[in-house]
């Protein structure tokens, strides 16, 4: 990772009316990270990515590119790629791909070579002279994924850039991903597939109700709950946890139950009450998925039908 300061998002807020999009959005995306920005639908990751890049104004916070406040100039070295694809549907890709190039200030020279070298990187060199409306959708998605990166960007911001890819184009781009952060830039992208998400990110950060609610590795991310205990137990009712003191909240999983015990929990008491309960069939510590920590940041206790008495 760098030293330097990276991509930063400082308190923004957004409002539409009475409904609030951002509630003070902070976070910061460091030169040489993959950032990935996850949340439920309408929690605010498409709105601080739109204005990161200008398409739209905050009510309020600033974002920051390298210490300073973000200006046209270093605009212009932003990579984007929406969630709604932006792409000339009657015009060829390689000259969609020239045409942005020429926009970001290259000459017709280098964006021809930065043309060619994008398609072949991504493997759509055999449809330059294809409208884009004539390619799959898996291959727009490429095309526009080069169009992000046709003028050697400092910074990535990708909205969605893995929806309906099939595993060779995830292969694909999770590689070209890797790599831009290699070469230090840093690059944020928003998914709703979290096992992706966990393998390539090194930080995530999830969103709920327009502010971050958590931010760090998934192993930060695990660390507040520790580990899970998972067991199965013969003749126990359905929802024997709720019986039992220590335990925080629990969740069937398959044939057995997990539990998340509180900070407090004195674990020999609590296999003494699970004993007591019948025979104890599996027992095993587990970590948390994404998926399990998601689902965890997100929903609001009070709608928890879950949680330990």
């Amino acid at each position: 990772m760098h030293d330097t300061p990276g991509l930063g998002i400082r308190a923004l807020t957004k409002r539409y009316g009475d409904q609030v999009a951002l509630d003070e959005m902070s976070f910061e995306v460091r030169p040489g990270e993959i950032f990935g920005f996850v949340g439920s639908n309408g929690a605010g990751k498409t709105t601080t990515m739109r204005i990161a890049v200008g398409v739209l104004t905050s009510d309020g916070g600033a974002v920051h590119w390298q210490g300073r406040p973000v200006d046209a100039a270093s605009r212009a070295r932003f990579g984007y790629m929406p969630e709604e694809r932006g792409l000339y549907p009657k015009m060829t890709v390689a000259k969609q791909l020239v045409y942005l190039a020429r926009l970001h200030g290259l000459s017709r020279a280098d964006a021809v070579d930065a043309m060619r070298m994008w398609t072949e990187r991504l493997d759509v060199a055999r449809y330059r002279e294809r409208q884009v409306d004539s390619l799959s959708l898996g291959n727009q998605q490429r095309v526009q994924l080069a169009a992000a990166l046709v003028h050697d960007p400092q910074v990535l911001l990708l909205d969605e850039p893995f929806s309906g890819l099939d595993p060779l184009a995830v292969d694909t781009m999770s590689a070209v991903l890797r790599e831009r952060a290699e070469q230090g830039a840093p690059v944020l992208f928003s998914s709703h597939q979290l096992d992706l998400v966990e393998r390539l990110c090194d930080r995530i950060g999830i969103v709920r109700a327009g502010s971050m609610v958590a931010c760090g590795t998934a192993e930060e991310l695990r660390a507040p709950g520790g580990e899970d205990l998972y067991m199965e137990i013969d003749g126990a009712p359905r929802d024997w946890a709720r019986s039992l003191s220590g335990v925080d909240s629990f969740r069937t999983k398959g044939r057995g139950t997990v539990l998340r015990l509180t900070d407090d929990c004195d674990e020999r008491e609590l296999l003494r009450q699970v004993a007591a309960l019948g025979r104890l069939r599996a027992f095993r510590r587990e970590q948390a998925t994404l998926t399990e920590l998601f689902r965890a940041y997100v929903t609001d206790p009070d709608e928890s039908t879950e949680a330990a008495a």
